[in-house]
């Protein structure tokens, strides 16, 4: 036998990198860093909660809904729950904004610096059929003075002010993906020592693809210029590939190349996704891994919130391919019939 395999070094803890990076910003007085920590607390416990959710009857729903008006599971109930607790618990944070509570969380810390927003568990309605599901989160720097409760100024603001944003992916494996704008680094759990580890360095999205990633079970309510999109992919044989889970989707796409589509419908005019909790981390996310987001118009990051629960439609994934879709629409907005004004 080869001794030298039975010491192989088992890499980079996501704790030991973030102290690293800290070292990169002479001025880091350590709050992010620990913040950050306290997601990958959380998401170990609710990575638990998960993988054991067929044995202790935790599966299933809730009997409740959310302010979205979407049916509560059990486990979204949970991972709430678990996220506030650790964000409350680690005193960074002021206000929370979660996908399961229709107002801002004040957590009590009113000297801390942060704001969080928080999809806590991505895609429930797949958690009965054993799917990938995902937590999805944003960080942004208050604006308003410590020492007080946080406002609604530091939870509206627009993509572009945020200082982190990540995702965990509960899969075959678990997976903690996030940016603090320097890049995109991912760390793969490893439950036997109960740590993340670095698997994934500096994660570049390849600039095209031949994945796209659309519920066309809404095909008929689609836009000339999506309709049009779609065709296109269709003609250039890509690969339709839909999980129904946005973490999942957008992983595959993030580290294989392609495109996520959630347009405004006859159905939800406004599109489906959350802008502040879901369409904000990822296009923070994509960017920096060279990708590009926007809302069929104007790019995701750049749009400015005005509700807590917004949604917008989005279109994310490597960077030709959201232009090209980019372009599609912009065809059609150029050759719409004018309106006649009486």
């Amino acid at each position: 036998m080869d001794h030298n395999k039975l010491a192989l070094p088992v890499g980079t803890t996501l704790d030991r990198f973030i102290m690293r990076k800290q070292e990169d910003f002479p001025y880091a007085t350590g709050e992010l860093s620990q913040l950050l920590r306290d997601i990958a607390l959380a998401a170990k416990i609710v990575n638990r909660e998960i993988n054991r959710s067929g044995l202790i009857d935790i599966a299933g729903a809730y009997g409740s809904q959310n302010v979205q008006g979407e049916d509560q599971q059990k486990l979204d109930v949970i991972a709430n729950i678990r996220f506030i607790r650790a964000l409350r618990n680690g005193g960074e944070v002021c206000t929370i904004i979660s996908e399961e509570d229709d107002d801002m969380i004040q957590t009590g810390n009113n000297q801390g610096k942060y704001v969080v927003a928080i999809d806590p568990l991505d895609g429930s309605s797949n958690i009965d059929v054993n799917v990938s599901i995902g937590t999805i989160f944003s960080i942004y720097r208050r604006v308003s003075p410590t020492g007080r409760e946080g406002t609604s100024a530091d939870c509206l603001q627009p993509g572009t002010h945020q200082v982190a944003a990540g995702y965990v992916i509960y899969g075959s494996s678990t997976m903690l993906v996030y940016t603090t704008g320097n890049g995109v680094n991912g760390f793969t759990y490893e439950p036997s020592l109960g740590e993340f580890f670095l698997s994934h360095p500096d994660i570049q999205t390849p600039a095209t693809g031949a994945i796209y990633s659309i519920n066309e079970g809404a095909s008929e309510s689609f836009s000339p210029g999506v309709a049009a999109f779609v065709k296109h992919c269709k003609d250039s044989s890509f690969s339709a590939r839909y999980i129904g889970s946005l973490v999942a989707d957008f992983h595959r796409n993030l580290l294989k190349g392609g495109i996520y589509i959630y347009p405004a419908t006859a159905k939800n005019k406004q599109g489906k996704l959350r802008l502040m909790y879901e369409c904000n981390p990822l296009a923070f996310i994509v960017e920096q891994a060279g990708g590009r987001s926007s809302d069929g118009y104007r790019r995701t990051l750049e749009i400015e919130p005005t509700q807590c629960h917004e949604r917008c439609p989005v279109f994310i994934g490597s960077k030709e391919l959201v232009e090209q879709a980019e372009a599609f629409i912009a065809q059609e907005a150029a050759t719409a019939p004018v309106e006649e004004v009486a």
